[in-house]
């Protein structure tokens, strides 16, 4: 474990990069209520006594979510000066932030009034806001950690009253980004040294995505879909075709591909092959109408339906989805045609 300790915590991340809600985590607005209330129970009676907090989890697992953890830490630890003074402005900002929302689509003058009042009453929780982060140290593991059963992955010793409140935070991020850096991890060992792209943007809240993206690098994910995804390390979002764009082509996979390649002549080109259910078919016709421009393939087969040359080759007992019976035809069709320069990427109807 690795020892940090107030102003010297080596954050890999700028802080700002995870957009923390600093003033609602000060105020508890985001924590457990249990959590918000031991903590002004603690201020009340002057509680300083220190304390350690261990946090483990009881899976075998790649650990994530360390860098946001401390800065979660480094910006949250601590207290107000006058609460009652505080917890106003903390109401008023709430409130303004509601008032911002609403006048986004209504008068420009107002709009800019109420953000200048958000400016100002920021600031002045700020000026309110005492920091303890000084007051603590913690000992931690790394994003990228293995870990087992019950280890200790964080462990904080300080005056608790500073950062009980900050509990449900933490733990939070260490739960959510642990999970996805195992289980993208998981999917990069079973790929057996293939590239993983992480292309799960549109099954979940778009608000995620930054921390998601992170975790996914950590777990051995080579490409991310959206830029939000690759903002935390460095990356851009990439992609291939989708099938709305072949339906917008009247369901032609090939003039579809054409234009896009015209569109985007430095993006590595990967047709999507699947619109019409027959890989084999429109892998060929890719690849004979953009040869060299062509990149890859991706088979995309919904796990519901049987690829038409898988159907062929094994009746009744064909397997749904894109599974290896279909990456082999189409491996084979394409080098047969001299096409071995073809890559193929798999993206539906299976899991690790």
């Amino acid at each position: 474990m690795r020892s940090v300790s107030g102003d010297a915590v080596p954050i890999a991340i700028p802080t700002e990069v995870f957009d923390l809600p600093v003033h609602e985590m000060r105020r508890g607005y985001r924590s457990d209520v249990y959590f918000w209330r031991a903590k002004r129970t603690l201020e009340r009676v002057g509680h300083r006594d220190i304390a350690t907090v261990q946090v483990f989890q009881k899976q075998q697992a790649v650990l994530c979510g360390v860098e946001e953890s401390l800065a979660i830490l480094l910006l949250g630890v601590g207290h107000y000066q006058d609460s009652a003074r505080a917890f106003d402005w903390f109401d008023e900002l709430i409130e303004l932030k509601k008032r911002i929302r609403s006048l986004y689509r209504g008068d420009p003058v107002k709009l800019r009034e109420a953000l200048e009042q958000r400016r100002w009453v920021e600031g002045a929780l700020d000026q309110e806001w005492v920091s303890h982060a000084q007051d603590i140290k913690v000992y931690t593991l790394r994003d990228g950690d293995p870990v087992a059963p019950m280890e200790t992955s964080l462990l904080i010793e300080g005056p608790i009253g500073e950062f009980i409140h900050l509990e449900t935070l933490y733990l939070g991020v260490l739960a959510r980004r642990t999970r996805i850096a195992t289980n993208v991890s998981g999917v990069t060992r079973a790929a057996n040294g293939k590239p993983v792209f992480f292309f799960p943007a549109r099954f979940d809240h778009w608000a995620v995505q930054g921390g998601d993206g992170y975790a996914a690098s950590i777990g051995g994910a080579e490409s991310v879909s959206t830029d939000a995804q690759g903002e935390w390390w460095g990356m851009k979002g990439a992609g291939t075709i989708p099938h709305g764009l072949i339906a917008a082509f009247d369901g032609d996979t090939v003039a579809a591909t054409q234009n896009f390649a015209d569109t985007f002549p430095d993006t590595p080109l990967v047709a999507l092959v699947d619109f019409e259910n027959d890989c084999v078919k429109t892998s060929l016709e890719v690849a004979r109408a953009l040869k060299e421009r062509l990149w890859a393939v991706r088979l995309d087969t919904s796990e519901q339906l049987v690829d038409v040359s898988v159907a062929a080759a094994l009746g009744a007992d064909a397997p749904t989805g894109v599974n290896r019976q279909l990456v082999e035809n189409v491996r084979k069709a394409l080098d047969d045609e001299g096409f071995d320069y073809v890559r193929i990427v798999v993206t539906g109807g299976f899991d690790a």
